[in-house]
């Protein structure tokens, strides 16, 4: 059975209002009717003093004293009698109440001096009344006293009406209560319909969704949680087709360059086989083949490290390096690329300066950055630096080449990304691949890599990487 959220909010909140409204109006009414009976009491007491009082003082005018009482009394609807010390009525004469039937600690409370409240009393008079007796006392000696009685009846009624007031202001409040208790209710509801209503709208893919937020609560806080969670969606879908553009254009261009070694060695393999190409020229043949061969195994290779360094399946042997004898392999593995592209490689380390890494992955670091400062550099130069930080060792390869536009800065970390389309045909077979498993090497080193670019004023690489402990 489902029943609406609203619905529930209403039966709860109406719930505690009616349970705590119930027990405020039995307590309230509980104390009233005690705080009437109460103040009859004393009432009741306070003339029965003031006779006792008054007939000590005026002995000899004892009945002209008690019949003023009486007509003072009869208009407040209140009895009284005045007896002697055997429970005999002196006052009045013709006693239109009988003397009551004293329970026995009731009698000895009297004779002791004490004055005997009865706030309700059902059975010892003729209808239900309040009584008081208060006891007269001579010399410790108990002679007689005085008995009061009021009928209930009157503080019976203005309980009734004080109740009545009471359920009224009862209703008032209860509706009151309601009609806020509606306002907040749907107020909370609307709320949580829009986060379900955007939560289908994000199950149909929009995640251009915004829902109102807050810290006032537990359900802004929810929205602000459901709006971080969007924009997380938002980018992890944006990052999702760019890497799925990205692999489309990586397929496109693998086969690419694929197609053209391949089809470069199938056609030398053919021509020697076929002896259509010239003595003279089998040995340029053969060795073109074997470069392709090895551009082809190198694009294989770096997607297979790739894959190795993305499922951590790559284990770093590190050692201190003399950081200049690295970057002098490089200088020397990569002269021949630069000066192809008329460029000049430049190597500036301090003497004795050490690094704590993995060689053969430092050495593939170093050629991956280095060849793509070659591929974009023309008649230039590019410094392959060392400097000592703190506690750490800094490498910097910069460059005077085409540069990075800003926007592409980040982008260049990316599997399959390319700053430069065009150049997929470039001599040194770049597939997108080299920077981000650069990025991953440097990571596995504990270190950082940064790069700052300027459009046609060259490039800069910063890799830092910590000492050893």
């Amino acid at each position: 059975m489902r029943i609406k959220y609203i619905y529930q909010l209403l039966a709860s909140h109406l719930s505690i209002l009616l349970v705590a409204f119930s027990i405020l109006s039995i307590l309230f009414a509980h104390y009233v009717e005690n705080l009437v009976y109460q103040n009859k009491a004393e009432e009741l007491s306070a003339y029965g003093n003031s006779i006792l009082s008054d007939l000590q003082k005026n002995p000899n005018r004892q009945g002209v004293i008690a019949d003023q009482y009486s007509q003072v009394l009869i208009g407040r609807k209140i009895q009284y009698l005045v007896f002697d010390e055997n429970f005999n009525i002196n006052y009045p004469l013709q006693a239109r109440m009988l003397m009551p039937r004293f329970e026995t600690e009731e009698l000895t409370k009297l004779t002791q001096g004490q004055t005997i409240v009865v706030r309700r009393d059902f059975e010892r008079f003729s209808q239900a009344v309040s009584f008081v007796a208060v006891p007269y006392i001579h010399n410790d000696q108990f002679l007689g006293g005085v008995l009061l009685t009021s009928p209930i009846g009157g503080s019976r009624e203005m309980i009734s009406q004080i109740n009545k007031y009471l359920f009224i202001t009862v209703l008032i409040a209860l509706s009151i209560a309601v009609l806020l208790s509606l306002i907040l209710s749907r107020i909370h509801v609307k709320r949580i319909q829009k986060i379900r209503d955007a939560t289908s709208l994000i199950s149909a893919g929009n995640y251009q969704v915004y829902v109102p937020s807050s810290s006032f609560d537990e359900i802004g806080e929810l929205a602000n949680d459901f709006n971080s969670m969007v924009d997380k969606l938002s980018k992890s879908q944006l990052e999702i087709e760019s890497l799925e553009n990205r692999r489309r254009q990586f397929f496109a261009d693998v086969s690419h360059e694929l197609r053209t070694p391949l089809t470069t060695i199938s056609g030398m393999v053919e021509g020697i086989r076929d002896d259509m190409i010239p003595e003279n020229e089998k040995q340029r043949a053969v060795h073109l083949i074997n470069q392709e061969t090895k551009r082809l195994i190198r694009l294989v290779n770096e997607n297979l490290d790739y894959e190795k360094i993305r499922s951590n399946q790559v284990f770093l042997q590190k050692e201190v390096i003399e950081l200049s004898e690295a970057l002098e392999i490089i200088q020397e593995q990569l002269s021949i690329q630069a000066e192809e592209k008329n460029n000049e490689l430049i190597v500036e380390v301090p003497e004795q300066l050490s690094i704590y890494a993995d060689y053969d992955r430092l050495i593939q670091i170093l050629i991956n950055i280095t060849k793509n400062s070659i591929q974009f550099t023309s008649e230039g130069k590019i410094w392959l630096r060392g400097k000592a930080g703190y506690r750490e060792t800094i490498i910097e390869i910069e460059d005077t080449g085409i540069g990075i536009d800003a926007n592409e800065i980040e982008s260049i970390w990316h599997r399959f990304y390319k700053a430069d389309i065009s150049r997929t045909n470039n001599p040194y077979g770049q597939s997108g691949l080299g920077l981000s498993i650069v990025k991953k090497l440097v990571e596995l080193h504990d270190g950082e890599i940064k790069v700052t670019s300027e459009k046609n004023k060259g490039t800069k690489f910063v890799i830092r990487i910590p000492e050893k402990q």
